[in-house]
Order: C-alpha cells, then structure tokens, then sequence
C-alpha cells in the first residue's frame, strides 16, 4: 500500500493510502466523521483484487491530515478538499462516502462542482435523517472530547458498550490508529475537537433542504447503501430518498448498522462492486 500526501482546499496537507496500479479505474472514499481512512482497509484490497484503483483519504482535521489552522469544518470545507483531491486524478473519479464523506460528496457533486465524480455511492447517509441517531452519535463523539482514555484498552470498553452487536476487538492494533497519545498520557480520538463544534450547524432543516436539493442536481449515477438496523437512515428515510432520486440504485446490507462497512465488510464490499462493475468493468 502506498502513501500519499495530497493537497485540500486551503492548501491544507491530506493523507491518503492508495492501492492498486495507476490507470485503473480510481475510486476515492471518503470515511465518516470521527474516523480515518484506515476504517477502509479490508474494502481497498478488495476493490484492488477486482482492478481498482482505491484511494482511502484522511479528512481535514482526521487521522495524520492537518488540522484547520482557523476551525473551517463546515460542510462546505469538506466537500472542497474532495473536489481539490478529485482533480489531482485527471479524470472523475467513483467516490464511496460514509456519514460525513457521503454528505461532503453529495454537495461536492450536487451543487459547488458538477462533474468532480464520474459516480457517488452514499453509505448510510441521505439528505434528511433521524435525529435520534443523528443526536446519538454526536453523544458519543462528544462524551470524551477533552478527557479522553487512560488506555487503548479503556477506549475499546468505550466503543464495545456503543457498538455492542459487534464482536469486542482482541488485536487493539487497528484502534491504536484512531488514537493519538497526548502529551499529558491520555489517549483521545485522532481528530481535531473544534470539528465536532463546527460540523453541526444550528439549523437542521435547513440543511436537510439544502442536501435534497443537490441530490435532486446530482447527474451522476447513484447508488444508496444502507446498514439495515440504520438508526440514521431508516426505512422511511431511505423510500423519500429513493423519490427524490428514482434512479439511485439502492442495497440495504442486512445486521449493519450506521458503521456499514466495519460490522459487515463482505457484504458491503460486495454491494459497492457491484455497482462499480456496471459503470467500470474491467477487462
């Protein structure tokens, strides 16, 4: 896998892992909020194994990207370090985002930059979501902000006790990853705190009609893949979606909640490949 250092928006450094050969088709994903470009791990070689080419980016403010020198984490910033990003490839590249990725993804394509994607799969995001889950993961994010963990070990109970259909972690080598140890001895989530006061702007609905909006602008082809046990995308949410763009291809991976792609990776892999074979099949 290689390592590459890509330049956002502001001029701001972003970190990427890239695997696969250049020529192949590119696809670039775009984590969810909180997390980093190694939460897609297992998905880049299994795009790279089919003839793709992954590029899994660190988000501003995420993992070993910078952080904002003046606080920009609105939307807005995100989804143009994915335009910047997009550019650096030649040609529009497939994006996959998760959460915030999809979200930055969506007004990228949608409404600053028609054209930035060549396709744009959404995992478990759409314009308008529940707030209840909307308010649990915030919750969560928030909860050891400032304190942190006096151990990785301690982290993990943290995430067991918010996730706990999955599996508790027996290797805390891939959490380690989304830890940075302070100076002070405590571990805290590898992200800015200011991100977490910026992204949430004060009024909901108007975001949520601002996000139909550019879906309803959206030209490329779209592609919904939602955890079925969703607390942010329900069932109801997902038909209004499925309205607003009809021709979306939609998969509702079945024992996955809203971190699709970390509680049933085969699955999800399987469903992003199989919309990706039909717009880029590889010979």
């Amino acid at each position: 896998m290689e390592e590459l250092s890509l330049v956002g928006a502001d001029g701001n450094r972003l970190a990427a892992s890239v695997v696969g050969r250049v020529g192949q088709p590119a696809i670039l994903l775009a984590h969810g909020g909180g997390q980093t470009r190694h939460s897609w791990g297992r998905t880049m070689r299994k795009l790279s194994a089919r003839g793709y080419r992954a590029i899994a980016l660190d988000l501003r403010g995420h993992g070993d990207s910078d952080w904002s020198e003046h606080g920009r984490y609105q939307l807005d910033a995100f989804a143009d370090d994915l335009i910047a990003v997009a550019q650096h490839f030649g040609r529009p590249p497939a994006v996959v985002g998760a959460s915030l990725g999809g979200l930055a993804a969506l007004v990228a394509e949608g409404e600053t930059a028609p054209g930035t994607f060549s396709s744009l799969t959404l995992v478990d995001v759409t314009p308008r979501m529940e707030m209840a889950g909307i308010d649990r993961i915030v919750g969560f994010m928030t909860a050891h902000i400032h304190k942190g963990f006096g151990s990785i070990d301690e982290a993990a109970e943290v995430i067991a006790a918010y996730l706990p259909h999955r599996q508790q972690r027996r290797n805390l080598n891939g959490l380690a990853k989304n830890l940075r140890l302070g100076p002070d001895g405590r571990y805290r989530w590898h992200w800015d705190p200011r991100f977490i006061t910026k992204v949430q702007p004060s009024e909901q609905e108007r975001r949520f009609e601002r996000l139909e909006s550019a879906a309803r602008r959206v030209g490329c082809p779209v592609h919904l893949v939602r955890g079925g046990m969703s607390d942010l995308v329900s069932e109801e949410v997902t038909r209004a979606f499925l309205e607003l763009v009809p021709r979306a291809r939609y998969s509702n991976v079945e024992d996955a909640r809203h971190m699709v792609v970390g509680d049933q990776n085969d699955r999800f892999s399987e469903a992003v490949l199989a919309f990706l074979e039909t717009l880029y099949p590889i010979n």
